[in-house]
């Protein structure tokens, strides 16, 4: 019997960009306080016609961001 490989795409690490919905779910955050990171300028994105698009490289800077923070906080 022949064994068979499966190749597996477009995985986490093999995306570049993330639209608001799924950003949300990947930072456990709503709708309107994900845009208000936008705003803020706490969370990186980018437009692509009109689509509003988040960096996957903006979304670690930002969770490394709060772990920053939190530690600085417990010190």
């Amino acid at each position: 019997m022949m064994a068979t490989a499966f190749v597996v795409t477009n995985t986490t690490e093999d995306i570049q960009h993330y639209r608001v919905p799924d950003a949300m779910k990947l930072l456990s955050l709503g709708r309107s306080t994900v845009y208000e990171l936008i705003r803020s300028g706490r969370l990186r994105s980018v437009r692509q016609g009109r689509a509003r698009l988040i960096p996957a490289s903006a979304i670690r800077e930002y969770t490394a961001a709060l772990a920053r923070e939190a530690q600085e906080a417990g010190q």
